[in-house]
């Protein structure tokens, strides 16, 4: 009856022992980024809040490794289209410290506040992130997208 309790207790060790190293490997993990918002085509203000922006896959899918068009729709806090803005657009991938394979830029103005953007190019899965920096008459201002594939 003894060597039972011996095999009882030996196996309860050795289950705690490893659900211990189950803890540390999941606690360490790397996570999946959880961003809020990390979806594509939502609005957001800009940072200092001079111009309500949206961004979306022009049409309407994202396609990773192809080379695509965006629409960035630009207004002001009133609703009130912004026309005639200058745009520098920069981005990549923070989680793995890389920037875009290609070099983005407006390329149209569509009217009703919307600006072509072509040359977006995303060549693997994960969270990438497109700054935009926006001169217009009403000021500078910025917004960074989050896109995840």
């Amino acid at each position: 009856m003894a060597s039972l309790w011996r095999y009882v207790l030996a196996g309860l060790g050795l289950a705690t022992l490893l659900a211990g190293i189950l803890a540390a490997v999941f606690l360490t993990a790397p996570q999946a980024p959880r961003l809020a918002g990390s979806e594509i085509g939502h609005s957001k203000r800009t940072a200092n809040g001079l111009f309500v922006a949206s961004f979306e896959p022009e049409r309407g899918v994202v396609r990773q490794g192809e080379l695509q068009s965006w629409l960035l729709t630009l207004k002001t806090g009133a609703g009130t289209p912004v026309e005639g803005a200058a745009i520098t657009i920069s981005g990549g991938m923070p989680q793995h410290r890389h920037g875009l394979p290609t070099s983005p830029h407006a390329t149209d103005y569509l009217g009703d506040g919307r600006y072509r953007i072509g040359g977006v190019k995303f060549t693997m899965s994960g969270l990438w992130q497109l700054h935009f920096a926006i001169s217009a008459a009403a000021g500078s201002d910025t917004v960074v997208f989050n896109v995840l594939l």
